[in-house]
């Protein structure tokens, strides 16, 4: 665990001498403070990654301490917040003890009581911070982090969704629109479960036969079946793999499919028993049009990725490359965007052209999206160097973020 003295703790007290007196008892314990006399002042140095704990007065003039609370909960629910109180103040802080608050103290407040509150407090922030990391360390090491690339909320619901699929042995029906990549997010499934060693097995439903299927299951030993387009599944094929899942427990399967399989059930060109044995878990993948922020930080990997197999120098991908693509829907998805990617690394084209074009205000925003993540990627989530990067105050900074609803946690190393 970190050293105590790693967090910082923020003082609010719009009382000045009380202020400084308790700022020189952190300084002399030699704990780093950051003091400020009202919520305004107070509110903007509280982000997700703050490492610290906030000390502050209950009673102050306009937004008081309880509405401080608020917003540190809001932000980040796990935040220490210590609330100091005059004697008539009691009562309430007790409630808001069970708001959230993390512990009060009374003023005047005795030194040595302070200190091991403020410690406390910060131990267990450290603790928090310590875990939070291990996470996204085990996270950015898995095979979702590292196969499935993206930055949008939706495909962090996409890796989640894979990471819960692989955790148990049922049968994951995979959709998702053309060109998504339905095989990669069953290879992710199957480098997640415990069948990880065991042999993964790819067949194009289209063409597979009830002797195919029973020679892929004896040949899987346990391990994982991925059927391409799963509705394209011929009829005896059908039947036949709802008696090899009935007789083989040890092997999962799972399917892909970009069509809608419970219509094609209910229209009678799915076998909807089959349907049903199929469907227990699903993972969903996002068309790129649903999250156009992860085109930039695709298009960029999937170029580098080019350039490494082909020996190429990466091409420099500036912002009018940017707001070309993302002025697309990309209907083919993430291999219709790999196929752009790579004639750009090879130089055939100098970006992707054709498809609607998007008005000057909205590629304007893409552009600023597609810059903040990449200053937070090179810098590792930390926003103050972000921030310092794109030469943005920290408040114009944060509230950019928050327009583009992106979080600096998400790009810690």
């Amino acid at each position: 665990m970190r050293a105590v003295g790693a967090g910082r703790v923020l003082l609010v007290d719009d009382d000045r001498a009380v202020r400084e007196a308790l700022g020189q008892t952190l300084e002399l314990a030699n704990l780093r403070s950051t003091l400020a006399g009202s919520y305004i002042e107070a509110k903007d140095h509280i982000g997700p990654e703050f490492e610290g704990i906030v000390v502050t007065d209950i009673r102050m003039p306009g937004k008081d301490g309880f509405a401080l609370l608020d917003h540190a909960r809001e932000v980040d629910a796990e935040l220490p917040v210590i609330l100091l109180t005059g004697e008539g103040d009691i009562p309430m802080a007790v409630r808001a003890m069970a708001g959230g608050a993390f512990d009060f103290l009374e003023k005047p407040c005795d030194p040595k009581a302070f200190l091991a509150v403020v410690e406390k407090a910060l131990k267990t922030r450290a603790l928090v911070m310590e875990n939070r990391a291990l996470k996204r360390e085990l996270r950015r090491g898995d095979a979702a982090a590292r196969m499935l690339v993206g930055t949008s909320a939706l495909s962090e619901q996409m890796r989640d969704a894979a990471r819960a699929a692989a955790r148990n042995a049922a049968e994951v029906l995979v959709s998702g629109p053309p060109g998504a990549g339905t095989s990669k997010v069953a290879e992710v499934i199957h480098l997640l479960s415990g069948a990880a060693m065991r042999p993964f097995l790819k067949l194009p439903a289209v063409s597979a036969t009830p002797e195919a299927l029973a020679a892929a299951f004896e040949k899987a030993e346990g391990g994982t079946i991925f059927l391409d387009e799963v509705a394209a599944l011929p009829a005896a094929a059908q039947f036949a793999l709802l008696e090899l899942l009935d007789g083989h427990a040890g092997t999962r399967v799972i399917a892909g499919t970009y069509r809608d399989l419970a219509g094609e059930a209910q229209q009678g060109r799915f076998n909807p028993d089959l349907y049903w044995k199929l469907d227990v878990v699903r993972v969903r993948i996002p068309a790129l049009k649903e999250r156009p922020e992860d085109i930039p930080i695709l298009f960029r990997h999937y170029v580098a990725l080019a350039c490494e197999q082909s020996g190429l120098v990466p091409p420099e991908i500036t912002p009018a490359v940017v707001g070309r693509l993302m002025a697309q829907d990309w209907p083919g998805n993430a291999r219709a965007l790999m196929g752009a990617a790579m004639r750009f690394a090879m130089g055939v084209e100098q970006a992707p052209e054709g498809g609607p074009v998007l008005g000057l205000a909205e590629q304007m925003a893409q552009v600023e999206q597609s810059l903040l993540i990449d200053a937070l990627r090179r810098h590792g989530g930390n926003a103050t160097e972000a921030a310092a990067a794109l030469r943005l105050p920290r408040k114009t900074f944060y509230d950019k973020l928050a327009r583009h609803a992106i979080r600096p946690e998400d790009f810690r190393r």
